[in-house]
């Protein structure tokens, strides 16, 4: 039951924390404000989780639906993974794309509260994502930020 709890918090902080506590509406304008973005239309199932040596290695599949996104975020631990299925458009804080990527296709993402930027599903069918976090032991996967003034969540 231990590891199910386990599993059960890892994936509240992939998805929570990407979110936060405060929420923008997806309906509101979109301004520079101090508050986190929500993800939309995400998904995801821990397929393992060890901690080593103080860094946490979690391994996930993360499902992005039609129109969804990671919201904004940041990374305390070093990401990479692959695109299983689907188109993942990767944006930086200056709004632009850094990134898209298709089945078969690599994927990272930086290291560092400047480091800001948000996966998202611009096309029809799921994306599916199996990444790996390595991060400082008991870090979440994702700290939401801000958008930085992006027409887009």
């Amino acid at each position: 039951m231990k590891a199910h709890s386990a599993a059960k918090n890892v994936i509240r902080h992939l998805i929570v924390a990407a979110a936060a506590a405060t929420l923008l509406s997806p309906l509101s304008p979109v301004t520079a404000v101090a508050s986190a973005t929500p993800t939309i239309g995400i998904s995801a199932v821990v397929l393992s989780k060890q901690t080593v040596n103080g860094k946490d290695y979690i391994v996930s599949d993360i499902t992005i639906a039609p129109g969804g996104s990671t919201g904004w975020h940041t990374h305390q631990g070093v990401v990479f993974g692959i695109v299983k299925e689907g188109t993942l458009t990767r944006n930086i804080g200056d709004c632009s794309i850094e990134g898209v990527s298709n089945p078969g296709d690599p994927i990272t993402d930086p290291t560092g509260a400047d480091h800001v930027h948000i996966g998202r599903n611009l096309g029809t069918t799921p994306v599916v994502l199996e990444v790996t976090y390595v991060d400082p032991a008991g870090a979440p996967t994702a700290d939401s930020a801000p958008n930085p003034g992006c027409d887009f969540n």
